[in-house]
């Protein structure tokens, strides 16, 4: 009641914050004018100016402990704030003149934001690309490079050639980190002043920088300044899956199918009212993502081993074998969690429906669903190196980022990382139509009624962007759409580029399993009587714009006349454009007429920040839209977590086959689950990140020893310094100051001795009944010592 009271009085803590800003917007738009007038050259030499008075102001600062760390970020912060203003200016100029576009007073509020290293949630459409090429620009000028992390490899080299016209323009020099490149050319991309790249390739590459034995060959610099793009996804998504370099054990494989045989003959225990398992052999629990073995399940599988018991010691690795059998079997579905593709089992992303190449479960679980599958089984990796996204991006000293959905997860942004949310106002008012849920009993009713209201859709032309979360329901949809009449049309067709107002009777399916054209199908999906069915988070990056991307229909244009866009002129390219802007202004009038584009969600997803963004794709720059989601008390986050509840209250509300209901009671019932489920993954995550805090602590002091000793070639003194540690270690141990001479272990000292020194006690003829500890340690140190001096 008082917070009401206060935000009613003072206003929200965001609302104060963008008032702060204000001053510097006002301060960089008074300088456009005096930036216009400057030629191409003037700007480039301003800013080799600027880049020196930032360097100047921050001196040298030579130390390398915390305290000398946070005196060169608090200078290098003070530095870049002095020059902010003018920087901008000159980038909103930059950028005016190499891509025609104009950073909007938002987009110069949200980077003023990202410079003082917080969160931008800006709405979908808002040119967030654009806006990191302010502070991104502005970092530069310390010359500690900076990084721009983007969600794929495709994101990464489109915005490095797109934004990169700006930075080049400026004098700057851009790189891009992309999967295949070798040691020298991510070399050369770091060594530019802004590189882009996705997490995976930031993080793998500190990791193996990490492994290496020359610092010649390590390609990373410094970690200064980092801007994370969809920081939601980042950050939080796929912060529960460790960034890991392993290597092949040398174990059998031949136990994951003798445990795989095991579990088709074993049946499921369904839970009593008690809370206890009724008769069976294994329990599920859906809600923890677990399954165990009842005692009558631990017997039949002996039986079915012919082991005598499974908790021996010599028969543990098998128990494993078979609970993780067991998990692949229950937990794991196929198009769902994973799909085979060349005989191999590929994990598709819960939260992007994206395959996850290369990446594989670990302790096992990947080679049970190998053996459940029936494909080669690879053997079980060995952990070399690994780090959590968390403590990777903890390296930076300064870290920022930008998404469309960031206020929901905005306390664990701030106890994990302690980055804080600014909420970014729109451009252009928004518009789009959110409708309340409708809720079916059944699938089969659910799916019945999504796909008729797709064909009524389509029928007057409006587009379509039907979301699931899974490969199997998209493809469930597209064979429905399908029998309805409306084909699937394969991903290498050719795209219908002047639109003769006709409806085009054909849909798109983006998913795991198709995503080879995804950003160009995507940037069509706003098109008149466009069907894009696509899993969660595809084609994020990459905007929908009604009518169609004039660019993509340009290259398209291009490709018909047998030009390869990637090697056209700017003249065929401006040419191209030229040709098709006034089909795509045609189509754009008749789709905003019709309503824009629709968003149809086929299912809750565990996290409302997901939902949320599906709905972000609609409604962009003030355009119309409007979404809608179906769900059933089938689906798997009802079934699972808000099942019982809703189920008493939707037969209270009368509910009746094929017929929907739509309740503001049920809905918040819902809402309450994907809390429930947003807060239980939030402690997995951070019990994930307190297990690598642990090791983090080892790994800093590994790694910096390993890089100090690669940094300088004279480690004389150090290892001196060790030698001397554990000398006196060894005293400590056999021979103790607080027991008399006769109970010290002088045979096992003298051992330890030879094999650590190479220093024989009795030849060098040390008394050890008539010396202190002290003295006996001096006495071998010396020598030890001048031994050491003289292989020098």
């Amino acid at each position: 009641m008082i917070d009401k009271f206060l935000t009613k009085v003072f206003g929200s803590s965001n609302q104060r914050y963008l008032k702060t800003l204000q001053p510097i917007v006002a301060h960089v738009n008074e300088l456009e004018a005096d930036v216009k007038r400057l030629t191409d050259d003037e700007m480039r030499a301003r800013i080799a100016e600027l880049r020196e008075q930032v360097a100047n102001q921050i001196g040298d600062i030579t130390g390398k402990d915390e305290r000398a760390r946070e005196e060169r970020k608090r200078r290098t912060q003070e530095a870049l704030d002095r020059v902010l203003p003018e920087v901008f200016a000159l980038t909103r100029e930059a950028s005016v003149r190499s891509t025609g576009m104009r950073h909007f007073d938002v987009q110069i509020i949200g980077g003023i934001a990202l410079h003082q290293g917080r969160i931008a949630e800006m709405r979908t459409g808002e040119g967030k690309t654009l806006v990191a090429t302010l502070p991104a620009t502005l970092n530069a000028l310390t010359g500690r490079g900076v990084h721009v992390v983007t969600v794929n490899d495709y994101l990464a080299t489109r915005d490095a050639e797109w934004m990169g016209r700006i930075y080049k323009f400026l004098g700057l020099s851009v790189g891009a980190i992309i999967n295949d490149l070798d040691d020298w050319e991510r070399k050369d991309a770091y060594a530019a002043d802004i590189t882009y790249g996705t997490n995976n390739e930031f993080g793998f590459d500190y990791l193996r920088d990490n492994m290496k034995f020359d610092l010649a060959t390590c390609v990373q610099r410094s970690h200064f300044y980092a801007v994370v793009d969809e920081v939601d996804s980042i950050l939080i998504d796929e912060a529960r899956t460790p960034l890991i370099i392993s290597g092949a054990s040398d174990e059998a494989t031949d136990k994951y199918y003798l445990a795989n045989g095991v579990i088709p003959s074993l049946k499921r225990a369904e839970l009593l009212e008690d809370g206890k398992p009724g008769p069976g052999d294994y329990i599920v629990d859906e809600k923890q993502h677990s399954a165990v073995l009842t005692e009558e399940g631990v017997d039949r599988a002996e039986m079915l081993l012919g082991v005598g018991n499974l908790y021996d010691p010599s028969n543990m690795e098998m128990l494993h074998c078979v609970e993780n059998a067991l998990k692949a079997h229950t937990l794991y579905r196929l198009d769902h969690h994973y799909v085979v593709q060349d005989g191999q089992v590929i994990i598709v992303d819960e939260f992007t429906g994206r395959l996850m190449q290369g990446r594989r479960w670990s302790d096992g679980l990947h080679q049970a669903v190998e053996a459940k599958e029936n494909v080669k089984i690879e053997r079980e990796n060995q952990t070399l190196a690994t780090i959590t996204l968390q403590n990777y991006f903890r390296l930076y000293d300064k870290l920022a980022g930008m998404t469309g959905t960031a206020e929901t997860e905005a306390a664990e942004f701030d106890a994990t990382y302690e980055l804080e949310v600014a909420v970014i106002p729109t451009n252009q008012p928004m518009v789009r139509k959110d409708n309340s849920d409708v809720i079916y009993r059944t699938l089969p009713e659910k799916w019945d009624a999504v796909v008729e209201e797709i064909v009524e859709l389509h029928e007057k032309g409006q587009p379509v962007l039907v979301g699931t979360v899974s490969v199997e329901n998209s493809e469930l949809i597209s064979r429905r759409l399908t029998k309805a009449g409306i084909r699937h049309r394969d991903e290498s067709g050719n795209i219908l580029i002047e639109g003769d107002g006709q409806i085009p009777n054909y849909h798109h399916v983006l998913n795991a399993k198709h995503h080879e054209r995804e950003a160009e199908i995507v940037a069509q999906a706003g098109r008149k009587g466009a069907i894009t069915i696509a899993t969660n988070m595809a084609g994020r990056g990459t905007d929908i714009l009604l009518g169609g991307n004039p660019e993509f229909l340009a290259r398209e244009h291009l490709k018909r006349q047998e030009i390869d866009p990637d090697e056209a002129t700017e003249e065929q390219l401006k040419e191209a454009l030229e040709h098709i802007k006034p089909f795509v202004e045609k189509e754009h009038k008749e789709v905003v007429a019709l309503g824009g584009l629709h968003i149809l969600g086929t299912e809750r997803h565990e996290s409302r920040r997901i939902d949320n963004q599906l709905r972000g794709r609609a409604g962009r720059q003030g355009d119309p839209g409007s979404s809608r989601f179906f769900l059933s008390l089938e689906d798997d986050l009802m079934r699972i977590f808000a099942g019982d509840k809703v189920k008493a209250l939707m037969q209270r509300l009368g509910m009746e086959k094929g017929v929907a209901i739509e309740s503001k009671m049920v809905s918040k019932r819902i809402e309450a689950a994907q809390k429930s489920v947003e807060a239980r993954n939030f402690e997995t995550r951070k019990h994930l990140l307190q297990y690598d805090d642990v090791m983090n602590k080892q790994r800093e002091t590994i790694y910096g020893l390993r890089r100090q000793l690669m940094e300088e070639p004279d480690q004389r003194e150090y290892i001196l310094g060790v030698a001397e540690d554990l000398l006196a270690d060894l005293v400590s141990q056999y021979l103790p100051t607080d027991a008399s001479p006769d109970d010290w272990d002088v045979e096992n000292f003298k051992i330890q001795l030879q094999a650590t020194y190479a220093f024989d006690a009795e030849a060098e003829g040390i008394d050890f009944e008539q010396l202190t500890p002290r003295e006996i340690q001096e006495v071998i140190w010396e020598k030890a010592k001048a031994a050491y001096e003289a292989k020098e």
